[in-house]
């Protein structure tokens, strides 16, 4: 390895850089990151069927998350060193992914069924439809956006699980004694984490979704009720064990 590969991976220092916490990020995300979160995006993406830009709107969203709470918990570790490393010990991260998989689990059951424009299933033309009124866009692009909450919230609990990756972040982080480098190494971290099949996956369970439902509309309250349910489920066991 050339000297300035090297300097890229250590810092001056003998810390590991930025790309040393981008390449376990990376690590992390095409492993343990997926089996982890899958249970949880692939059933919020099946339940939801919603259309394709949903879904990808709602795992850009579920990314999103886990990158600013890894940059968050950086940012932290720097200011304020070991101290969280102790406090994550006491198992807030599965708390925080109990409540954010039981309130998903409940949004999903009490949303209707997706108001978006769909293809027609046949591959007919699209039938006329005339506008609604300005209001009724406005709510209809408000709950779009809305609906994104829930894999925004389940990404950053997500973070906050214990795992060894973690440690090593906080400890890294805390061992700078930085606000700005432990934020640009947990950004790092995230950023690596993001790189992750869940980006194929959740988008073929969206899609699989859609196809259970197309010409059964009535299938897809059961669905969503089931998914719902499963959610929940997932919850209250993080609940429980913590």
């Amino acid at each position: 390895m050339s000297p300035d590969m090297l300097a890229a991976w250590v810092a001056p220092d003998g810390r590991i850089g930025l790309a040393g916490a981008l390449l376990l990020g990376l690590s992390m995300g095409l492993t343990a990151c997926t089996v982890t979160c899958l249970p949880f995006m692939g059933t919020w993406a099946l339940g939801r069927a919603g259309s394709r830009r949903e879904t990808w709107r709602h795992t850009a969203a579920f990314i999103l998350g886990r990158v600013m709470a890894y940059a968050a918990l950086g940012a932290v570790a720097g200011q304020m060193g070991q101290w969280l490393l102790t406090a994550l010990q006491g198992r807030p991260g599965m708390l925080a992914l109990g409540v954010a998989s039981t309130l998903a689990g409940l949004w999903l059951m009490a949303s209707g069924a997706p108001t978006g424009p769909t293809a027609p299933a046949s591959g007919g033309t699209r039938p006329v439809t005339f506008h609604p009124a300005r209001a009724g866009a406005v709510s209809t692009c408000t709950r779009h956006r809305l609906s994104a909450t829930p894999p925004l919230l389940m990404g950053a609990a997500m973070s906050l699980t214990p795992c060894a990756p973690l440690g090593w972040l906080i400890g890294v982080c805390a061992s700078s004694g930085s606000l700005a480098q432990g934020l640009g190494h947990g950004l790092a971290f995230g950023i690596g984490a993001g790189v992750t099949p869940l980006i194929l996956l959740v988008p073929a369970f969206g899609l699989l979704g859609r196809r259970m439902v197309d010409d059964r509309a009535w299938l897809g309250f059961w669905l969503r009720l089931a998914a719902g349910g499963v959610l929940i489920f997932l919850g209250t066991q993080r609940l429980f064990s913590a």
